[in-house]
């Protein structure tokens, strides 16, 4: 029984065995990358607090009730005082009280300052959606250069055996008397460089897989082939209008300016006078009480410049965040031409190399051949193997870049994120907190709820 059991152990372990392994592919890394990044958790923190900010404003528009209870005790030391039967006496005091103050009118300022917590809430949700794509772009970068620098090693490797076969074929030769021993100190000089580059193709691999780990989460193992490219635009005209309606950054600066011109109109208001409420209700320990009901109306006089001050500040703030707006539709269209540029250049790139390589094969195998024949030295085929090496390094450079470089032109167009590639992710809802808090909840029943946002949040 025990045989049969081990027998069928040792089966299982070779049929598992045999099973091929699961190549990480590029949406993994991707996915990955989305679900590890601390950027991501850091920004999405930040965005927490500005929903908060507007829960801020928003209680400004609603009473405030305090429930004071107060008591005191005091002891009388009157040894000296000939007016008092007794050397000292103590009392004991105290009261309860309940009051509600509300800001009826206030020239609009909670209102406003409602409207400016929005606004920067909006703007703070498009900062993320940037960050998001900073670290999908991340994740693509380093996915693709991990397997240039596998392809490089490779390459390198194969660059090794060849020369160690010329030199091998070199000493035959010198065995003959067909070169001389100048022939086999080139072989070996080019073997040892030959060994160096290797080391240093190694060397970039390693650092690869450091940042795709950093980038990622984990070390990469088996990785699959590149995917088909995503689409991107036409033109570069039509890339251009697509960014300036979606990029993050227009979107940010956007909402900054609406908020910096909320700003002076909240600026105005501070002028304006206040009319204020309160009720109170309150009871001592003799069972004495009151109540009150009071209208307070403010208007602020004179405020040394102050208020004057922070108008023109906030002037000055709108010029500067409309200027911001101008500048910033001038740098994404400036990205998305160096972006449209550099895979320009890279899809050259890419057909030199082709041709490059092409004609470099050609001229190894016809070097290599003459040589056997007498008509070439040793150092013709070594530089010709080297020319060959060097086109094909290009070549893999190149396509590497292309294929980034799809990935920044998305980026500088604004759409390198989780819902437009199409994940098939859940992903963060920069909606759901907000919802959540935006009317300032109080309640158990709203705080059951945050608690199960925030749980999700967390996981």
């Amino acid at each position: 029984m025990m045989r049969t059991f081990w027998t069928g152990l040792a089966l299982t372990g070779i049929l598992l065995g045999a099973l091929p392994l699961r190549a990480e592919t590029l949406t993994d890394a991707l996915i990955a990358a989305y679900r590890n990044s601390n950027l991501l958790d850091q920004n999405q923190a930040v965005l927490r607090a500005a929903d908060e900010d507007a829960a801020v404003a928003m209680a400004k528009l609603r009473p405030v009730v305090d429930f004071t209870v107060q008591g005191s005790w005091r002891k009388y030391d009157n040894a000296t005082a000939s007016s008092f039967p007794t050397a000292y006496y103590e009392t004991l005091d105290g009261s309860v009280s309940l009051s509600a103050s509300l800001l009826i009118w206030g020239g609009g300022r909670a209102r406003i300052g409602l409207e400016v917590a929005k606004e920067s809430v909006l703007a703070t949700r498009s900062a993320l959606l940037n960050i998001e794509q900073e670290v999908l772009l991340a994740a693509v970068s380093a996915f693709v250069d991990v397997r240039l620098q596998l392809e490089i090693v490779a390459l390198r490797e194969s660059n090794v055996r060849l020369i160690t076969q010329q030199l091998r074929a070199s000493r035959d030769r010198f065995e003959v008397g067909e070169v001389t021993l100048t022939d086999i100190a080139l072989a070996e000089a080019r073997l040892a460089a030959a060994r160096s580059g290797l080391a240093a193709a190694q060397g970039n691999l390693m650092v690869a897989k450091e940042r795709y780990k950093a980038t990622t989460g984990n070390y990469p193992g088996l990785l699959a082939g590149l995917p088909k490219l995503p689409a991107t635009a036409k033109s570069i005209e039509d890339a251009r209008a697509v960014a300036l309606r979606t990029h993050p950054f227009m979107s940010q600066a956007q909402h900054e300016a609406r908020s910096a011109a909320l700003r002076v109109d909240l600026a105005k208001a501070a002028m304006r006078p206040t009319l204020s409420g309160r009720a109170a209700v309150s009871e001592d320990f003799d069972g004495l009480g009151n109540t009150s009901l009071s209208l307070t109306f403010n208007q602020t006089l004179y405020a040394g410049g102050e208020l004057s001050a922070l108008y023109r500040k906030s002037l000055a703030g709108k010029d500067a965040a409309d200027a911001g707006l101008h500048q910033t539709a001038v740098v994404v269209t400036e990205n998305v031409g160096r972006s449209w540029a550099s895979l320009a250049v890279a899809n050259a790139s890419i057909e030199a190399g082709r041709l490059q390589v092409n004609a470099a094969q050609t001229a190894f195998d016809g070097v290599r051949e003459e040589a056997t024949l007498g008509a070439r030295t040793t150092l013709d085929v070594l530089d010709a193997e080297q020319e060959l090496l060097d086109a094909r390094n290009l070549r893999l450079q190149a396509e590497a870049s292309r294929y980034v470089g799809t990935f920044q032109l998305l980026a500088a167009m604004g759409l390198l994120t989780v819902d437009h590639l199409n994940l098939g992710i859940p992903s963060f809802d920069p909606e759901a907190y907000y919802d959540a808090v935006k009317t300032a909840p109080a309640t158990s029943a709203q705080g059951k709820k945050l608690d199960r946002i925030l749980g999700k949040i967390s996981n």
